[in-house]
């Protein structure tokens, strides 16, 4: 027994049980009924072949080898009609599988009559015919899985695997078969096994789609286009079929040089098309214009332009994402792009894609403008303003009916015809565009905005810090006329007036620098506190009582800002305690509890109304004193809550004022006394 009869007839015995597998079903539908044909066709074909030493069998192996595609190709029609309800759709799906048809007629006539005595023989019909046989199933193959919802691909994806796979292997066969006017025994042995290979993928599917197939399914412009696709490089493949058979005809010794000459011309081919934008654009406008009725996919479109808008600043700039959001639809390889905001009188270049950049903006009075008609109408350039060179379409962006800018969109790479439906499309993604512009431009505001809002609360903060500075010299000055030829006060005034200069320093610095530069340091409260009481006692001359838990704990904050917090609050208590003649002095206790450190800064001063601290007293810019700026409590209090912390407040009127400072412990640093600066 040889190759052929063994494969075949296993073949054979795979397809026959498979039959009857489906014909156990319980219930057999028209779907399950064709499958069944389908696999008894198979069946026979292999029988036949594998007896095809003996007559007759070896006529009825050629015939059912014919029969064989048709019946797969009325299966996967049957899924595609059962699925596809609408009878445009299907008719585009004839009219294709009617193009292939015309094809394998005119290579079966051109085989003819380049044969000797002009005529067409049986052979060339088997052939030719297994091709489009093969080409119309791959075609329906690829309409049914490309458009099937990925949820539902599960149904369908074992049979388009296995009948397509198929498909390919009778075209590289029949493709063999026609240059080389024989056929390959190899080849043909190799399509029983795999016929074969794909029988359990069919069972399984079988299996699977019990009592009934049910698959939905709709054909779409991509699904169109990569059909189209496919005719094509059918066509290029039954054209180098003939181009083969020709030149056999016209010297034997040229069927080898044909046969790699050509598959490589073909193989330069389908890279072109697959890497040329341009070659895919004129085939798309090409199927647009004779099969579809609207031009665009509205959905797909609308989601494409969203994708673009929203790709990353990081990867794209904003500019190329807004021109190319307009020249795709279009399908305009570039652009460029002109804003402006409300008070400019000009529109000034802001980016380009793929086109050079516009050095001369563009002024209220140019033609261009008008022919907007208050940004509601595209304008075809050429016409308009001849002087705009590379143009082809200006799309304006309209925001709030105000002209915030334009598009300029270089020539598509295929030229189609510009009419209502290109116009509205590209009106309305204008208008799209042009508000994601206005935003992007408001959030730009905003930040700057914020960036001025912390410089100047900044700002607010060292001129209070460098009034309270003021204050301390002023008051230095005071005393040197009574006080000046004492040693001990001039060594109190040199030391105040370094400490004085280190502060205006640092503040300076501060004001520079961002607040996330701002260096934070851990320092011990207990021992500034001690500094800065001793300084007030002796600038001041205030009666300070400090009390201590005896405990030792780190707070993080950064140890001017503690002083200042500290230093305000202490002054307002003093000058308190004055206002309300009360000969107490100004007490600070300091304890620590579990997890934070609170400092008590409490007077017997006047006190303050409920209202008072809840609307006026962390308000900025609001102040009771004559010389005071409203800063300095907001200030303690930001200062604060910075370092993790925050400033309670208890008072009554008439009963005095207690400022709490809450400060999160940390650990504690390497022992070592930190410098305090007055």
């Amino acid at each position: 027994m040889n190759a052929t009869t063994l494969l075949h007839g296993g073949c054979a015995a795979l397809y026959a049980a498979l039959t009857v597998l489906i014909f156990t079903q319980a219930r057999l539908s028209r779907t399950g009924t064709l499958l069944a044909g389908a696999c008894i066709v198979t069946a026979g074909w292999a029988a036949a072949a594998a007896m095809a030493s003996h007559a007759p069998f070896g006529l009825i192996a050629g015939i059912l080898d014919l029969l064989r595609p048709a019946a797969w190709c009325v299966f996967i029609l049957h899924l595609y009609r059962r699925a596809v309800k609408s009878g445009r759709q299907r008719g585009q799906a004839f009219m294709m599988m009617g193009m292939v048809a015309v094809l394998v007629a005119s290579v079966m006539l051109l085989l003819g009559r380049v044969s000797p005595g002009g005529a067409v023989s049986l052979w060339s019909i088997w052939v030719v015919g297994r091709l489009g046989f093969a080409v119309c199933n791959v075609l329906l193959i690829e309409n049914l899985y490309l458009n099937t919802p990925e949820d539902a691909r599960w149904h369908i994806n074992l049979p388009c695997v296995a009948l397509g796979a198929l498909s390919v292997y009778d075209i590289a066969l029949s493709g063999d078969t026609l240059l080389f006017r024989q056929i390959s025994p190899a080849l043909y042995d190799g399509r029983a096994l795999a016929t074969a290979i794909v029988a359990p993928l069919l069972a399984i599917a079988a299996a699977r789609n019990k009592p009934d197939w049910d698959v939905n399914i709709h054909v779409s412009r991509t699904a169109v286009f990569h059909s189209a696709t496919l005719v094509v490089s059918g066509i290029f493949l039954l054209g180098l079929v003939a181009a083969g058979e020709a030149f056999r005809y016209i010297g034997a010794d040229w069927g080898g040089v044909a046969e790699v000459s050509l598959i490589f011309a073909g193989i330069v081919t389908i890279a072109v098309l697959l890497t040329s934008r341009s070659a895919r654009s004129h085939l798309r406008i090409l199927l647009v214009d004779h099969f579809f009725s609207h031009r665009y996919d509205y959905r797909r479109e609308w989601m494409r332009c969203i994708a673009t808008l929203s790709a990353p600043d990081a990867y794209v700039a904003l500019h190329t994402r807004v021109i190319r959001a307009l020249a795709e639809i279009a399908d305009s390889p570039g652009g460029v792009l002109f804003l402006r905001e409300r008070d400019e009188a000009a529109f000034q270049w802001v980016g380009s894609w793929n086109m050079p950049a516009a050095v001369a903006p563009v002024m209220d009075d140019h033609p261009l403008i008008a022919a907007f008609r208050d940004g509601d109408w595209i304008v075809e350039t050429a016409p308009v303003v001849p002087d705009l060179s590379g143009a082809w379409l200006a799309v304006p962006l309209n925001h709030g009916g105000h002209l915030t800018g334009f598009v300029l969109v270089a020539p598509p790479r295929a030229a189609f015809k510009l009419d209502r439906e290109v116009f509205d499309l590209l009106r309305i993604v204008g208008r799209q565009v042009a508000t994601y512009v206005a935003e992007q431009r408001a959030t730009e505001v905003l930040l700057q905005t914020r960036q001025l809002h912390e410089y100047g609360k900044r700002f607010a903060f060292v001129a209070h810090d460098i009034k309270n500075v003021s204050s301390q010299l002023s008051l230095l000055l005071s005393n040197a006329e009574t006080h000046l030829e004492n040693p001990e006060f001039q060594r109190d005034m040199l030391a105040t007036i370094r400490a004085s200069v280190q502060k205006i320093g640092a503040l300076i610095k501060r004001l520079q620098a961002p607040e996330s530069q701002i260096s934070q340091a851990v320092i011990m409260p207990g021992q500034r506190l001690e500094a800065i009481v001793a300084n007030c006692r002796r600038l001041r001359g205030a009666a300070v009582e400090l009390e201590q838990d005896g405990r030792t704990a780190g707070v993080a904050m950064a140890p001017p800002a503690f002083d200042a917090v500290v230093t305000h609050l202490l002054d307002n208590a003093i000058e308190a305690m004055r206002e309300a003649q009360a000969g107490e002095p100004v007490r600070i206790a300091l304890r620590h509890e579990a997890r934070r450190a609170l400092i008590d800064i409490a007077d017997n001063g006047p006190g303050m109304t409920p209202e008072f601290i809840r609307d006026e007293l962390f308000r900025p810019f609001r102040t009771s004193k004559p010389d005071g700026s409203g800063i300095g409590a907001f200030q303690a209090r930001e200062l604060l809550r910075e370092a993790g912390g925050d400033l309670l407040v208890t008072s009554r009127p008439g009963g005095g004022t207690t400022m709490r400072l809450l400060l999160p412990l940390v650990e504690a640093p390497a022992p070592q006394a930190a410098t305090a600066t007055a």
